[in-house]
């Protein structure tokens, strides 16, 4: 009976024969519950996924004394969860990044397909909220599917397969849309793949560049972990079109971000652009709590600090981890060597992070570590989490997230004006 209660999970077939044994032969002395024994398994993946040993580890049975039958059960299963969630609830331990990182992850070639377009190309940020303050983005969902390799994404709970999808015939959808001429918009192309990491392929970029030109009441964000800016240094892009990284430290990118460019090179490929005039901005999101975070974070600071004048600059968002179910089903499932579930999780509008505190000593030392002109000429702000985070790190909140997507919208769009005025006359 048992083992058929196994045969029902899934991740029980993940592990290795020897876990599997191992689990098979405890439940066959203790009547765990088919809850327990689907939670034993889980915590078996994710002790395998973070490398910090087995669950037998935590077992002591000389603890039982006479207890028997359910009530040992009950006992046992504690020893095991508690073990694992204080493993969870400190910070991991990462090993340091190398001197190096490799190049960016080639997709091969002929799983690059176009495809019609279903619904429409057009739509809002997935992981918009009301319980969190949202800027509103909207997204254009251009290409479907990631090169990368990122352990935290959702991108690949949201598209399955192998294949990275580009929209077919991308200038006739683009030019069907209908934008109010009066009114102002913030449309991301990062959300459903990288922005940069495709290039001209299938002329993706000829085609947003040519839509940020017909509607410059767009502020059309170009989000990127890649380094591939060839086009963009051949081709000058409109003035309403915003270059971003996403940004974090050698340590979590090594670990956590396979097959993404480094730090150097994404920070060195948003210099060239600054060079020419081009709006830039930075993403650090997601902040990852670990040892030795603190300095790491900083440094980064200091390296934006030392290449970028606040002018240049359009934002910088701050976040951090969140995970919806389907994504923890998805990593578990893929069994990567990776200690991104490795974290102290509380709910959040529905989703999983980090506790409100962790959040509060994360986001504020980052912040704090910027100057002042960098606070006063660039737009800071925090993308999907807690309204209550808003006032104890900046010093400022919206009452609503209208007021907070207008706000976002004036500045960027009086930013991109200012670098564009005063590249012209410099």
């Amino acid at each position: 009976m048992t083992s058929d209660k196994f045969s029902q999970i899934k991740l029980y077939h993940q592990l290795s024969a020897g876990q599997q044994q191992w689990l098979h032969s405890l439940s066959r002395k203790y009547p765990f519950t088919f809850q327990q024994l689907r939670l034993l398994t889980e915590y078996s993946v994710d002790l395998a996924c973070w490398q910090e040993g087995t669950l037998e580890q935590f077992y002591r049975p000389d603890a039982l004394g006479d207890t028997m039958g359910k009530n040992a059960a009950t006992t046992v299963f504690q020893q095991f969860r508690d073990g694992y969630e204080t493993l969870k609830a400190r910070e991991k331990k990462y090993p340091p990044a190398p001197g190096f990182v490799p190049g960016e992850h080639k997709f091969p070639e002929g799983q690059m397909v176009e495809v019609p377009l279903k619904g429409s190309i057009m739509g809002q940020c997935p992981v918009a909220s009301e319980k969190t303050r949202c800027c509103n983005l909207n997204t254009l969902d251009a290409v479907q599917q990631c090169g990368f390799d990122c352990s935290y994404c959702s991108i690949q709970s949201f598209y399955h397969g192998n294949q990275v999808r580009f929209i077919r015939n991308l200038v006739s959808h683009l030019d069907t849309l209908e934008l109010d001429k009066d009114k102002k918009y913030h449309i991301g192309t990062g959300q459903s793949s990288d922005s940069l990491m495709w290039g001209n392929r299938f002329g993706l970029l000829d085609s947003l560049c040519r839509f940020a030109t017909a509607h410059p009441n767009v502020i059309l964000e170009m989000k990127s972990k890649s380094a591939r800016i060839d086009y963009f240094l051949e081709n000058r892009p409109p003035a309403n079109m915003v270059f971003t990284w996403s940004l974090n430290t050698p340590v979590v990118i090594q670990a956590e971000e396979r097959g993404t460019a480094s730090l150097d090179k994404r920070l060195k490929s948003a210099r060239k652009l600054a060079d020419l005039g081009i709006p830039v901005g930075f993403h650090f999101h997601p902040m990852v709590w670990y040892e030795g975070w603190e300095s790491d974070y900083l440094e980064v600071v200091s390296r934006l600090l030392q290449d970028f004048e606040p002018e240049e600059v359009v934002m910088v968002s701050i976040g951090t981890l969140t995970f919806i179910k389907p994504v923890l089903k998805k990593i578990r499932e893929r069994m990567l060597l990776t200690s991104i579930l490795q974290m102290p999780m509380e709910e959040c509008a529905g989703k999983l992070s980090y506790p409100f505190d962790i959040k509060k000593t994360l986001f504020s030392t980052l912040y704090q570590a910027f100057s002042t002109a960098w606070k006063e000429s660039v737009f800071f702000y925090m993308c999907m989490e807690d309204i209550n985070l808003w006032p104890v790190v900046f010093n400022r909140s919206y009452a609503s997230n209208e007021l907070f997507e207008a706000d976002m919208l004036k500045t960027y769009h009086e930013k991109t004006a200012a670098i564009h005025k005063r590249n012209n006359l410099g």
